[in-house]
């Protein structure tokens, strides 16, 4: 009998690489598990910008807790209404060794002898369908790949609190569709292979069907919704560019044409990366990308 639980789960990880004593069993299963989750993971990324959003199933579990204009402007783009910014190939790659990542944990959650069942186990909530990641010593897990700076967020509990992904409405729409107020995020830093399971406080989880409720009445409205970001000070410029929270959303340029007079959002090439300006007062002194 399994005895183990969900808080020794990163303690009985790291295990694997650094107790010697310790026997290993890796079955022949758990390899060919990983493998087959890998190459899918690559597949499914090569393919998916090749698919057309499906008109009656634009709305998804795990896009609920993101901004109302955000998914307003989604929604319209899955009616084909408006069109969504390509992402980079680089991108694509990023997320696609996320997605890695999490086949990972996955596996090395199997070879820790931890009980993960109920993987991509489809849910409802609300007439609204998703499939949540696994099932871990009976608590319901979403894995996450995570920068420095948002495994931060997770391991200070600031998640709670600043969560611009949605990801505390994910889990709890999964563990709404459970009945269950047991769950959290089994989390890697991507950078330093750090590991950090963060469980939700029965007083953090969101109530998912009203979230969809309320979503649902925002997209009947032919016109979008509040900003989700207000634009903030580039430096001492005088200039105004995007929130953190807007620079990735593939809706930018449609959300804010109005920006700059009129002529819509500006984009400058520094060498840590772009910036999208909304106002400008003195011109930087980069490159423009003409071609955004």
């Amino acid at each position: 009998m399994n005895d183990k639980n969900i808080n020794t789960l990163v303690e009985d990880i790291y295990s694997l690489f650094t107790d010697k004593e310790k026997v290993v069993d890796i079955t022949d299963a758990a390899f060919k598990e990983l493998a087959a989750g890998v190459v899918h993971s690559v597949v499914k990324s090569i393919n998916e910008v090749r698919s057309k959003p499906d008109k009656k199933e634009n709305l998804r579990l795990s896009m609920i807790g993101q901004p109302l204009r955000k998914i307003w402007y989604a929604n319209q783009q899955a009616d084909g209404k408006e069109e969504e910014e390509e992402l980079r190939g680089s991108d694509h790659i990023k997320f696609l060794y996320g997605n890695i990542l999490e086949e990972l944990l996955i596996f090395l959650t199997k070879v820790a002898k931890h009980n993960i069942t109920d993987m991509q186990k489809e849910v409802k909530v609300n007439g609204v369908t998703g499939h949540q990641d696994a099932k871990i010593d009976g608590n319901i897990v979403d894995f996450k790949s995570a920068s420095p700076f948002s495994f931060k967020k997770f391991k200070e509990g600031s998640i709670f609190t600043d969560d611009p992904f949605g990801y505390i409405y994910q889990i709890s729409a999964y563990c709404e569709a459970n009945d269950t107020y047991k769950g959290g995020f089994l989390v890697i830093d991507k950078v330093s292979g750090e590991l950090l399971y963060c469980p939700v406080p029965d007083m953090e989880f969101k109530n998912a069907s009203e979230r969809i409720s309320t979503i649902r009445n925002t997209l009947k409205d032919g016109s979008p919704p509040d900003r989700c970001y207000d634009p903030v000070p580039d430096g001492k410029s005088g200039n105004m560019r995007l929130d953190t929270g807007c620079i990735y959303c593939p809706y930018k340029k449609q959300c804010w044409s109005d920006a700059n007079n009129g002529a819509g959002l500006r984009k400058f090439q520094y060498s840590y990366g772009p910036k999208y300006l909304v106002k400008i007062n003195n011109t930087p002194n980069v490159s423009e990308d003409f071609t955004f």
